[in-house]
């Protein structure tokens, strides 16, 4: 049966955008994350999801613009998520802002408001263009669609059903692998999200083919990011014995800003977020 994720009311998505003038914390609208995961069935995550701005700017104490690109860290033990739309107008809202006490001012403020609005510490950080370094790569693994090229796929919409274990191989396997085909739908607007995802899996062994048609299952499905990658780690985590699962995906730029949920089994920060090739 497909995991319906119900659809968040009175969002920005999807409807006419007017800029503030001026710093607007009011703007940022916290969306439970309990709405994705009564869908699912399951509250017992843990994990962060980082958040990239990419178009972040504000006033000097002269007047003169600053910009910089923004890295939020936001607990998967947070009550709520932020609407992405409204947190890019109220990143928006800091363009006239004059800030005397440049990016560590913003980035204090940043912290503060965010943290509100998600019910937990969001932890901020501002970096300004000119001394900005990132390293852009594709997702850590073994491509799945590289390994799987003649996998036959006829279920769009999420269908746990079609992961196998290995058959005929090993008790136990450790493995890192990737895709890149990944897409789903925003749950408003119905626009299209892609997505490269690497997971991590150690244990009981999982048949790479069956991974691939599941993954390629969330065509049509309809769900925020964060409740996407918490799907992906429930289902395997229920229908496989495994020491170590981490699922981590790197979502494409929307609105200037780009969503990378992690959830593991042994860690509550992932090793690192790469910059993937799309982003």
């Amino acid at each position: 049966m497909p995991v319906l994720m119900p659809e968040p009311e009175g969002t920005q998505l999807g409807r006419a955008t007017t800029y503030a003038e001026a710093y607007s914390p009011e703007l940022l609208q916290p969306i439970a994350r309990s709405l994705g995961r009564d869908a699912i069935g399951d509250h017992d995550f843990q994990g962060t999801d980082v958040w990239r701005l990419y178009e972040f700017s504000w006033l000097n104490a002269r007047g003169l613009p600053q910009a910089a690109q923004v890295e939020l860290h936001v607990p998967a033990s947070t009550p709520s998520i932020i609407e992405s739309k409204s947190l890019k107008l109220y990143a928006m809202s800091f363009a006239m802002t004059r800030l005397a006490g440049g990016a560590a001012e913003a980035e204090s403020i940043l912290t503060r408001d965010l943290s509100a609005a998600a019910g937990g510490p969001v932890k901020a950080a501002v970096h300004p263009l000119g001394t900005w370094k990132t390293l852009v790569e594709p997702m850590p693994g073994d491509l799945l669609e590289a390994m799987c090229p003649d996998v036959e796929v006829e279920d769009f919409e999420v269908n746990p059903e079609l992961l196998r274990r290995t058959e005929g191989g090993p008790r136990t396997a450790a493995v890192c692998w990737s895709t890149n085909v990944f897409r789903s739908l925003c749950p408003v607007t119905g626009q299209p999200d892609f997505a490269s995802i690497s997971l991590h899996l150690a244990g009981e062994p999982v048949d790479p083919a069956s991974l691939l048609k599941y993954l390629a299952s969330y065509r049509r499905h309809r769900g925020f990011h964060e409740q996407c990658v918490e799907q992906i780690f429930h289902d395997l985590r229920t229908r496989f014995d495994l020491k170590v699962l981490e699922v981590q995906a790197s979502f494409t730029r929307r609105g200037g800003i780009d969503i990378n949920p992690f959830r593991s089994t042994v860690s509550a920060e992932p090793h690192r977020v790469p910059r993937e090739l799309r982003q």
